[in-house]
């Protein structure tokens, strides 16, 4: 008989019998892996689902997973590549320090605790199986709230410290054993919207432990624990393939942010990337010292978006777990842009630095393997905010969302037009929804012709979007790709940089102003830059 189980019939079994240890074959793994990321995958649609704000159910702006006993990653849903590099990074400190209870649920968002920035809440339940008393795993998800009671509308203001970007929740039990706790209050959930929304976080939570409890239930806890040790070794396998197919040697690039709206001094970044025969290690310690406007991040978002790109070089259907990153190791240094001392300002490094480390850190790598690693993107989430607080009621309305670009041309083929990239994974807010939800109207959505960068595969073109504000209302711009522009590869030219306008004139790329009724403001968003010397016809 063969030493491996069979997967169907180990789910027909009473789980006493399964109790021991075997190994599974490919197929078994796989299906082990399928069953996990189809729960996240059904928390997800029960988040979508259930939201109140179109930027958790129409820009899809949240994530989920599931982890180990430890804290450690073992599955997530194809959601946003910030928040799940982020949280794999930093989730075994989060859960480490609790006296887990049965029902609980645990609220964060403080980014020098494991979150990004304060809009980005996560909550995370325990999982146990029986009357143990230790939780088996967790599952959490993070969404986007457009407002964390900060005093500027949709909570994404051009700031100087942590605190004027929202109310700070550092890791709070706010329901124990079922039961809303008063800590809950913290929680800036005096609008149905918001209340709704974290509603909703707790019911995906809730789905989530319903399915890894009757999923631990039919495997069997030894074998479950077998299964997802196998699952990360099988990664880890993985990684290291990938690893084997890269030149070893030592890679650097530099490139510069704009500015961190302060002052209008640019903001170095610089990687080396030291590639041996096992293990990659990412040196970001020459970037810039922290800075005192809100592009700093903390090195939960560095992690994200250097497993991000290694991410990237593997097989489309790898299993998202912890094992991937066993073998990338990151330096930074404590108190530069990339690793900034408390209570530095973060908005703006979780959407705009981490997006320009990733095109960093594939500026790097195009040097190890040129034939697989495409141009700049647009570089930029080209984040708008907007909203407005009645100083007498208190009574306010929020909004918040990023704008597409264009994608860098590649070795094989040319840029994407007018999508989300990278850190975010998130779509664009129908208009429809918008004009539904919010004083505004769209007056253009379009493509930006030519913005794209010439090249045998020329850059994808980065989008126009043109609002009308209906009412007075304060705006908030977080920008980025306004003075350099997406780079390009093997001679291929460099993406249009964008280009902020209101009622036609050009104004600054990161600021916070007031608009009037009847005012306009258009965007258009950076194209990618082109890979390769254009033929000319």
């Amino acid at each position: 008989m063969s030493s491996a189980w069979s997967f169907g019939r180990l789910l027909r079994k009473d789980p006493k019998e399964l109790e021991f240890a075997m190994t599974l074959d490919p197929i078994e793994l796989s299906l082990f892996t399928s069953r996990v990321t189809a729960i996240c995958d059904e928390m997800g649609v029960v988040l979508r689902r259930s939201a109140f704000s179109p930027n958790i159910k129409d820009r899809l702006d949240f994530s989920c997973a599931l982890f180990g006993p430890e804290g450690e990653l073992f599955a997530q849903a194809a959601h946003i590549p910030v928040h799940l590099g982020s949280m794999a990074f930093a989730m075994s400190a989060i859960v480490s320090d609790i006296q887990w209870r049965k029902g609980d649920v645990l609220a964060v968002n403080d980014p020098y605790l494991g979150g990004t920035h304060l809009p980005d809440v996560t909550l995370i339940s325990p999982v146990f199986l029986g009357d143990a008393s230790a939780p088996i795993g967790f599952v959490a998800n993070r969404a986007h709230h457009a407002n964390i009671g900060c005093d500027t509308p949709g909570s994404m203001p051009v700031s100087r410290t942590l605190m004027e970007e929202g109310v700070i929740i550092p890791p709070t039990i706010i329901v124990r054993n079922g039961k809303l706790q008063a800590a809950a209050a913290i929680l800036p959930g005096i609008e149905d919207t918001l209340v709704g929304d974290f509603a909703a976080q707790a019911g995906a939570n809730r789905v989530g432990v319903q399915r890894l409890e009757e999923l631990v239930a039919k495997l069997g806890q030894a074998s479950y624990q077998q299964a997802m040790a196998q699952l990360n070794d099988y990664a880890d396998r993985i990684t290291l393939s990938v690893i084997s197919d890269l030149t070893p040697g030592s890679y650097r690039f530099d490139d510069v942010l704009d500015n961190d709206g302060i002052s209008n001094t640019p903001i170095s970044l610089s990687v080396i990337i030291n590639i041996s025969n096992e293990v990659i290690e990412l040196d970001f310690t020459g970037c810039s010292d922290q800075v005192p406007g809100n592009l700093n991040c903390p090195e939960a978002v560095v992690a994200a978006a250097a497993y991000y790109c290694f991410r990237c070089l593997m097989p489309g259907e790898v299993p998202a777990c912890a094992g991937l990153f066993r073998r990338i190791k990151l330096r930074t240094r404590k108190g530069s842009v990339v690793n900034a001392n408390r209570p530095a300002a973060v908005t703006a490094g979780n959407v705009e630095t981490s997006t320009r480390l990733v095109d960093l850190v594939f500026g790097a790598l195009a040097k190890a393997v040129p034939k697989l690693i495409p141009a700049a993107s647009q570089g930029t989430m080209n984040n708008v905010a907007m909203g407005q607080i009645d100083s007498e009621t208190g009574e306010r309305w929020d909004y918040y969302e990023t704008l597409a670009g264009g994608t860098g041309g590649g070795p094989n083929q040319r840029g994407l037009h007018g999508v989300h990239s990278h850190m975010t994974n998130t779509l664009n807010t129908p208009i429809e929804s918008l004009e539904m939800n919010y004083p505004l109207r769209v007056r253009q959505y379009s493509l930006r012709g030519d913005s794209g960068g010439k090249g045998l595969h020329q850059g994808g073109n980065g989008i126009i979007r043109e609002y009308e504000f209906l009412e007075p209302t304060e705006l908030s711009l977080l920008t980025e790709r306004r003075r350099f522009n997406p780079w390009g590869l093997a001679g291929g030219e460099a993406g249009s940089v964008g280009i902020n306008k209101l009622n036609g004139l050009e104004i600054l790329g990161k600021c916070t102003i007031s608009v009037k009724t009847g005012d306009r403001l258009t965007i258009e968003t950076p194209g990618g830059g082109g890979w390769g010397l254009a033929i000319d016809s």
